[in-house]
């Protein structure tokens, strides 16, 4: 069931997002999150830094566990999303280093790594799942003909994919070809999944994730059957609805 809010621009979509944060943290200190990775999150971590800087919300007994992670970077490269959640959150707010997990795995063969999440994921229930949604329709990195019922896997990334990131490194060879990500049926886990969508880029596959039939091929459309999904949108996202 999604619940869609349309919002002026970036910056509004994101401070909703923080709202929806902080009102879970005033109620549940030790709540579990999911998070994502990639620019579209980035204004929600920050306004998340800014209410910690402010004492509005505490990190101490929060737990959170990442999406995806590619393969084949080393921990410390500057692009690895280990490297990119301790810049853009961890350093910044008062969050316990070991309640952050990803997922790491050591190559493309390294289906023990996917167990092993799988497994200490079932220990908890997370509270919040934080999604972007890619042009085609991936959420994390679950590219279109993922199974619906797939949980923590390996994936090998589609071009498009690999295109859209390849902003982030000095040319498409050093964009990584695979990458681990937690499945479609881990995110469907979630009580609440809240949904960033900003540019007109993402206009077409917000509107078949909303509106489309529920296929393989647009990943996001499965999300039409989870009970509590906050879609938040900035115009642009929003001018195919």
């Amino acid at each position: 069931m999604f619940n869609i809010i349309i919002k002026e621009d970036y910056r509004q979509i994101s401070e909703a997002a923080n709202e929806i944060v902080r009102e879970l943290l005033a109620k549940k200190q030790d709540a579990i999150f999911g998070l994502a990775t990639g620019s579209t999150p980035l204004g929600l971590y920050s306004a998340m830094i800014a209410d910690n800087e402010q004492n509005i919300t505490d990190y101490q007994k929060v737990v959170t566990f990442n999406l995806d992670e590619y393969i084949g970077l080393p921990d410390k490269h500057p692009q690895s999303y280990k490297s990119f959640m301790e810049e853009n959150l961890f350093s910044k707010i008062n969050i316990k280093l070991g309640n952050t997990h990803l997922p790491l795995a050591r190559d493309s063969q390294d289906l023990r790594a996917c167990q092993d999440y799988e497994e200490l994921l079932a220990d908890y229930v997370i509270d919040i799942q934080v999604l972007g949604i890619g042009a085609n329709g991936h959420i994390g990195f679950n590219e279109p003909g993922t199974a619906f019922d797939s949980f923590t896997h390996i994936v090998e990334l589609a071009k498009r994919t690999r295109l859209d990131n390849q902003r982030f490194f000095s040319s498409l060879d050093e964009v990584p070809t695979h990458a681990i990500t937690m499945g479609i049926a881990t995110i469907m886990k979630a009580k609440k999944i809240i949904l960033l969508a900003s540019g007109e880029n993402k206009a077409q596959a917000v509107f078949e994730m909303i509106n489309g039939p529920i296929v393989e091929e647009m990943p996001a459309s499965i999300l039409q059957k989870h009970p509590n999904v906050i879609v938040l949108l900035d115009k642009a996202a929003a001018s195919k609805l």
